[in-house]
């Protein structure tokens, strides 16, 4: 257990070595003031706005407001688990620092385990962290919070771990560039299912819908952060509740105990795939 941490921590001053903390944290500011910046304007002004019948022009702007945050959130975690874990394996050993640490008696798989662990010990925290600035802000400038408050954050954060896996099952076989990019494809290839998704429910396509839903849950990091959305408004109903389950950038659709079990079994599938496949690569 003590190289696991040793890895993991040898891992996490790599990165902030190549001042990769530095970026993802010049980002986080700038998205958190913009997200102020914009929220106080929404809200200062939503008294001059006349909606349609039957829209709560403050449940929706606090809704949709947050939801952006929560996308915000669910990108800049996942441009930091990809900056943590893009080049584990083909980067590290094309440099020549992976072949002394998985001699006995640490071995591959408890590299793998240990980045992976490292890598979780700070997205996951980063990602809730800016969940609760972000529902914060909208708390205190609009008087609006959401029906549910810890899940939606838990659900972004197993988001964020399901690309941190996937960027570290890339590395294994791609070079540093070229899983980067096949990882941010990916969480594009999401973003695509859930509009997709929105498409489908304003034709009242069910085989859109389905198809929608199929792909999100292949790369289930999409479906959490839509059943994320869906949890921020569950009570909400009538007209607002279904313009706000159309949701920012993918749509609100419900997962429940289910899509959470998933998950984390996908986490293992992945596990299993990267360990096996790092097992047979030459160094």
């Amino acid at each position: 257990m003590t190289a696991v941490w040793t890895i993991a921590g040898y891992g996490l001053r790599e990165a902030l070595r190549r001042k990769v903390f530095l970026v993802v944290c010049l980002l986080t500011i700038a998205f958190l003031a913009l997200y102020w910046m914009g929220t106080r304007y929404a809200f200062h002004h939503i008294g001059n706005v006349a909606p349609p019948e039957g829209i709560d022009p403050r449940t929706f702007a606090g809704a949709f407001l947050f939801g952006m945050a929560m996308f915000g959130t669910l990108f800049l975690g996942v441009v930091l688990a990809i900056f943590l874990t893009l080049g584990v394996v083909r980067g590290d050993a094309e440099r020549a620092l992976l072949q002394p640490l998985v001699v006995r008696p640490v071995g591959r798989s408890t590299l793998l385990v240990a980045r992976f662990l490292g890598a979780a010990a700070v997205c996951a925290p980063y990602v809730l962290i800016l969940y609760f600035a972000g529902m914060l802000v909208t708390g205190l400038e609009g008087s609006w919070w959401p029906d549910r408050i810890v899940m939606p954050g838990l659900e972004l954060a197993g988001g964020v771990l399901i690309v941190a896996a996937l960027s570290l099952l890339g590395s294994v076989f791609l070079s540093s560039i070229a899983n980067g990019i096949a990882v941010f494809m990916i969480f594009g290839a999401g973003l695509v299912a859930g509009l997709l998704g929105n498409i489908g429910h304003v034709l009242n396509s069910h085989g859109l819908v389905h198809a929608a839903k199929i792909a999100a849950w292949a790369i289930p990091f999409e479906a959490l952060y839509q059943d994320a959305l869906r949890s921020i408004t569950e009570k909400t109903s009538g007209l607002t509740g279904f313009l706000l389950r159309l949701g920012p950038f993918g749509g609100a659709e419900q997962g429940g105990v289910a899509l959470r079990l998933w998950a984390v079994a996908y986490l293992g599938i992945v596990g299993v795939v990267a360990i096996a496949g790092f097992l047979r690569r030459d160094l």
